[in-house]
């Protein structure tokens, strides 16, 4: 059974960084393409940016380009959502998801596997 699972949310100040973890169980993790996604109060989840399996591809939303980044460690069977320069409507709870042997995608319905969430908060 694959497990996805976050961590690393919290407060922080504008302009300020913070890495969120997705780690992943399962047969051959470094195999799963793994999606950020995050939801707002009152609004529709969007796409954050994309890993491919193989790490062959990545992408960020437009939203994000230039503060954001995604990285694998594939030794920890962890991907990881570097977010730098922060901003407060970058509030939100953030999830990532896998799927199996997949390119990048930023589209919700393409994975099987997701995680709880974490709430990144960002006020000063």
């Amino acid at each position: 059974q694959v497990q996805v699972v976050e961590s690393g949310g919290g407060l922080v100040q504008p302009g300020g960084s913070l890495r969120l973890s997705c780690s992943v169980s399962g047969r051959t993790p470094e195999y799963y393409a793994i999606g950020w996604f995050r939801q707002a109060p009152g609004q529709e989840r969007e796409g954050v940016g994309c890993i491919s399996s193989g790490d062959t591809s990545t992408l960020l939303s437009d939203a994000v380009k230039g503060r954001f980044t995604i990285s694998r460690d594939g030794a920890k069977n962890t991907v990881y959502l570097h977010m730098n320069n922060v901003k407060p409507e970058d509030t939100a709870i953030y999830s990532c998801a896998a799927v199996y042997e997949y390119g990048c995608s930023m589209v919700s319905d393409m994975y099987h596997y997701w995680g709880q969430g974490t709430q990144v908060t960002v006020s000063s």
